[in-house]
């Protein structure tokens, strides 16, 4: 009868002891706190795991324990001891599971926790180093001044206290990483780790107590130089105020009492250059550690206390001079206004020479010559005015000493303001009668210009107009016209010439941009007049020779021999040097003009060719004006070769503009008239 019962008892606990068995083997797996921390979670997982299996075998034990009482209910007295004996082995075996679980679970998952709270503690402590580490990597700053420093310093001591304070989580963090390291074995926790942490801690603590070390000192310099100079100004304020106290008329003290105080005074200014010399030397440190305006200011500080300390000296050196000069006698008084009326005497007569002989002139300008002269004069004068400038105020100062004296120098003064504002007077007369002049000079100068714009107008006209002539009447209408024309033409190029050599008169007349503004202009126009002659030129060339057609040889021949007659007079009274650069620069001006009238004639023997043609005795003619044209080129171009060649001795500003104009050796161009006339010849 009791089979059956006891069969299903013996089942359930070897079913209960297996389970049991097989959660502790898992257990035993598992119950191991070494190895890194992936292994440690999974391990930590499957404890959580079998700890919650926990009612499957509670479920297995009691399912024994019911079939346990069903046992002792039917069976045997002397079978219940055995019974009781397996129940209390399997609830004790029960109990064992059940601690093993909760025990390694929970040491598990302890050491877990612990890691994770140190990994947080140290990925803190990791940030705040790389903090530190960016805040401390940069150079130290320089700053403005004395007080920026310092709050600077405060900033690196506070940096240094919370350097300080992360000591006592450093150790914490490396107590905890030992007792890591003994549980879980793993490298991240090692002594090198540990080790590494610390160093990286002393290199930010290094880093923030050099940083503090070097503030301080450059702090400490600061304080001691600001109080150097704190100093130094004091002593300024009080012997200014010592200074002060002995000038003015309010001054109670006696002269000798003054002057004696003053004297004390100076005693002082030796050691205040040493200790000025040594702030000097010790700001150079100072400033080495101070950002650039910082600097600035320090050097404009001690600039400003050099400026008082000089000026005080100066002051002192004044003020003891006059205090000497009050100790004298009325007969230094009498002496010094004896002194003052000569040189007053003396400026008055001077200031009437002036204004007799440079502010009345005798008559009045109208030539260019004369307006400069009287330019000059007025220049000079006021040149002559300006340097009296000294004078006046050796005037006013010997005044100003003499009201210092005891006595009254009220009818002297009035002579001495009197002389003064006369001489206030004519520095306005002769910059006005200057400036007066300077304009009529400039109309003057533009006179050529004008000129050359109304013969430019004249010129074209003559051009448009004889571009088509149809008959005789009309050349021998127009050709004397242009005639004028081209001898104005060089009239006009000789005056703008002339314009162009006084370079040096036009900028102290007008001033340099004014005067670089005219001879531009001039320029221009020198380039547009040659281009209009040049055409005048050719038109002239061209009716002449239409005039030629209508006229004998001999008509013809003999201006041209009277012209060659003459050039080569006019070509011979050149033939010398000349004593100066502006008669050099003249001469050339007139071989130029020589050129342009040689043009001239080798294009009217050009066009004296074609009545030629066919006539023998007319040739030989015509070929010995060549050779004698062609003699005189060669004169010509000697004289130019020469010319030119002394020209070194002008500079670049009175060249400059010649060298512009400078034209082709004439023999180039008589040798082509004459090589085109020898072909048209043949």
């Amino acid at each position: 009868m009791t089979q059956q019962p006891q069969e299903g008892f013996h089942r359930s606990v070897v079913d209960a002891q297996e389970w049991m068995k097989a959660v502790q083997e898992r257990l035993q797996i598992n119950d191991n706190t070494q190895g890194p921390r992936a292994a440690l979670e999974a391990r930590l997982r499957e404890t959580e795991k079998i700890c919650q299996l926990e009612p499957e075998g509670c479920v297995k034990v009691d399912l024994a324990l019911r079939a346990a009482e069903a046992l002792l209910a039917c069976c045997h007295e002397d079978q219940k001891p055995k019974i009781l004996a397996r129940l209390r082995d399997l609830k004790a075996q029960w109990e064992e599971t059940v601690t093993y679980m909760t025990h390694c679970h929970s040491r598990i998952e302890w050491v877990w926790l612990h890691w994770s709270e140190y990994l947080l503690a140290r990925d803190e402590f990791c940030r705040w180093i790389q903090k530190m580490v960016v805040v401390l990597e940069p150079p130290v700053e320089l700053q403005l001044g004395l007080k920026e420093k310092q709050w600077q310093l405060s900033h690196a001591q506070v940096l240094l206290h919370n350097v300080g304070r992360q000591a006592v989580l450093l150790d914490r963090l490396l107590e905890e990483a030992a007792s890591l390291f003994n549980r879980i074995g793993d490298p991240s926790v090692d002594a090198d780790a540990q080790q590494r942490m610390k160093a990286e801690y002393d290199v930010v603590k290094a880093k923030a107590q050099a940083r503090v070390e070097l503030l301080e000192q450059v702090t400490q310099e600061h304080e001691h130089f600001q109080a150097s100079v704190n100093e130094f100004q004091l002593w300024l304020k009080a012997v200014v105020e010592q200074v002060s106290s002995c000038l003015g008329r309010n001054c109670k003290l006696s002269t000798k009492d003054r002057l004696s105080a003053l004297q004390d005074i100076a005693e002082d200014f030796s050691r205040a250059e040493e200790s000025l010399q040594r702030l000097e030397a010790q700001a150079v440190g100072v400033i080495q550690n101070t950002s650039p305006l910082g600097a600035e200011r320090i050097t404009e500080e001690l600039e400003e206390m050099r400026k008082v300390l000089e000026k005080l000296r100066v002051l002192w050196e004044e003020e003891e001079g006059r205090l000497q000069g009050l100790l004298k006698s009325k007969e230094a008084y009498e002496r010094q206004r004896r002194q003052l009326e000569a040189e007053l005497g003396e400026f008055k007569k001077d200031l009437q020479r002036l204004a007799e002989e440079g502010l009345e002139p005798t008559g009045k300008a109208g030539t260019e010559e004369e307006l400069v002269a009287l330019w000059r004069l007025y220049s000079a004068t006021r040149a002559a005015l300006a340097a009296e400038e000294p004078r006046v105020a050796r005037l006013q100062a010997q005044l100003k000493e003499l009201i210092i004296f005891p006595h009254d120098p009220q009818p002297l003064s009035d002579s001495v303001v009197a002389a003064i504002q006369e001489y206030q007077s004519m520095k306005g007369k002769s910059t006005r009668l200057r400036n007066a002049t300077g304009v009529q000079l400039w109309q003057h100068s533009q006179r050529p210009l004008q000129d050359v714009q109304l013969w430019r107008a004249l010129a074209q006209r003559l051009l448009d107009v004889t571009a088509s002539l149809p008959d005789l009447p009309s050349i021998h209408t127009f050709l004397p016209q242009i005639e004028a024309a081209l001898a104005e033409s060089s009239r006009l190029k000789e005056q703008l010439t002339m314009l162009q050599l006084k370079k040096d008169l036009l900028s102290s007349v007008f001033g340099q941009e004014r005067a670089t503004a005219l001879l531009e202009e001039v320029a221009t126009s020198v380039r547009d007049r040659d281009l209009l002659h040049n055409s005048l030129l050719q038109r002239k060339s061209k009716l002449q020779s239409l005039l030629a057609k209508h006229k004998d040889f001999g008509a013809a021949f003999k201006p041209l021999q009277r012209k060659l007659l003459d050039l080569q007079a006019r070509v011979q009274a050149e033939n010398g040097l000349q004593p100066d650069c502006p008669g050099k620069q003249a001469q050339l001006s007139r071989l130029q003009g020589l050129q342009e009238e040689g043009l001239d004639l080798g294009a009217q023997m050009e066009a004296a060719q074609p009545l030629i043609q066919g006539n023998p005795n007319h040739q030989h003619k015509v070929d010995r004006l060549s050779a004698d044209y062609q003699a005189l080129q060669r004169s010509l171009e000697m004289i130019l070769e020469h010319l030119l060649y002394a020209r070194q001795c002008l500079s670049p500003k009175d060249g400059g503009s010649l060298s512009k104009t400078k034209p082709l050796p004439l023999g180039y161009v008589l040798v082509g008239i004459w090589t085109r006339s020898q072909q048209a010849n043949k």
